[in-house]
């Protein structure tokens, strides 16, 4: 049955207002802005670690108040020196005494360079190096200022022997000097490509160095984070650095002093043939292939 004319028009009317009273659609919400992917970079651990952990910095005063132990007993002692024999030109006895000591994570603390790197997806390349070291923002190692100090207050000269490019001399030593680092001189600090008379050295190695430092001085302590830090390390391969620290476990705590360094090192490229030419990732699957999984 047909409705009536008037119910028909209210049927109409009250359609036509529901109509007006229901909103549009909420146009869909833009989408999130692009956002650079940085792939995941071995270092994050590391860099973190040593930046916030309590227990990155309780190994290193650690080590630092042990080194400092030694210096009163190895002081007295006109016999005691943390040169190994073949690389001192110059018997030790009666030379005024030295102290031996690596920059680069053992005095001076570049973890915000290797953040950068983290943060950015990059790897170490020397112009970004370069700019952060003229930057002269690196802070002291934990407990490496006070060890620095009780050994200057003794009369002890800290030598500081670095694989920093000589040409980095000034914006090293401001660092240093800025941070209360003792400084005897400018020639405290004897960067790569310092030249030593009668020696020559390749790479990274720091034997010539060392050797200038023992026709000068009695070196009462060596502190650093490679094994390069203390003696020549001729062949850069898992055996031979494992050999290296089984025959001179000895010398470790009482001449020789090491820091933890998981950020980089001898160590990695070690594990894959030193082949930094290789891409990216299968440097890290070589890395990956040499974890020991007790299997």
């Amino acid at each position: 049955m047909r409705p009536s004319l008037p119910v028909a028009l209210l049927a109409l009317a009250l359609g036509l207002s529901a109509c007006r009273s229901t909103p549009p659609a909420a146009p869909p919400p833009p989408p999130p802005p692009a956002t650079a992917v940085v792939a995941p970079d071995d270092n994050l651990n590391a860099v973190l670690w040593m930046q916030r952990s309590a227990e990155y910095r309780a190994v290193a005063e650690t080590v630092y108040r042990a080194a400092s132990d030694r210096l009163a007993a190895a002081l007295a002692d006109p016999s005691w020196d943390a040169l190994v024999p073949a690389e001192r030109d110059r018997p030790a006895a009666g030379l005024p005494p030295a102290v031996i000591v690596d920059v680069d994570e053992t005095v001076l603390d570049n973890s915000p360079y290797q953040a950068r790197l983290v943060r950015n997806g990059g790897e170490y390349d020397e112009a970004s190096w370069r700019a952060w070291a003229e930057e002269r923002r690196a802070r002291a190692v934990p407990g490496a200022l006070a060890f620095a100090q009780a050994a200057a207050a003794r009369g002890i000269t800290v030598l500081y022997i670095s694989n920093r490019a000589v040409a980095l001399d000034r914006a090293t030593l401001d660092n240093l000097r800025a941070l209360g680092f003792p400084v005897h001189d400018d020639g405290a600090f004897m960067g790569l490509g310092t030249q030593v008379p009668g020696c020559q050295s390749q790479g990274s190695d720091k034997t010539c160095r060392r050797r200038w430092a023992s026709r000068h001085y009695r070196i009462l302590v060596q502190v650093g984070d490679q094994l390069v830090d203390f003696v020549q390390v001729p062949d850069n391969t898992p055996a031979a650095r494992d050999a290296i620290e089984r025959r001179y476990r000895d010398w470790f705590g009482e001449r020789w002093f090491a820091l933890p360094n998981p950020s980089y090192g001898g160590w990695e490229a070690a594990v894959f043939d030193n082949a930094w030419r290789l891409p990216r990732e299968q440097r890290r699957q070589a890395k990956r292939d040499a974890l020991d999984t007790a299997n």
